[in-house]
């Protein structure tokens, strides 16, 4: 069923990564809506450690949520006790740190996970 004009015209951001099973789910869904994201591939073009933590904050979570331990790299440089500065120093030096996928619209910013958290900020 083709979209209706009104979501057509609604914009979004994906902060994504096409390797992540939810990252491609998370887009899916966004385009299943009507929406045309922009595509943000921020492991091929990190954010700013402001960015990071700017998207962070508009998803009501906290620097620690945001990060993903479960990544090898977090335990090779130890940020089992970092505090949020250095999580995020470490996000932005190594962006596959960062969970994903993030997607904002106009209505506010969420952290897809599950891919049905974004349906949240959908017209």
């Amino acid at each position: 069923m083709p979209a209706s004009p009104a979501k057509a015209a609604h914009a979004a951001t994906i902060y994504h990564n096409s390797r992540c099973s939810t990252s491609r789910k998370t887009l899916e869904l966004l385009r299943e809506h009507g929406y045309q994201p922009t595509i943000v591939e921020y492991l091929k073009t990190p954010l700013a450690r402001a960015q990071i933590a700017a998207l962070i904050e508009a998803a009501g979570l906290s620097v620690r949520e945001a990060v993903r331990s479960k990544e090898p790299l977090y335990q090779e440089l130890g940020l089992a006790d970092a505090d949020d500065a250095a999580l995020l120093d470490a996000m932005a030096a190594h962006p596959v740190l960062l969970n994903r996928p993030f997607v904002t619209t106009a209505q506010g910013t969420r952290l897809a996970r599950p891919v049905e958290k974004a349906l949240e900020i959908m017209a």
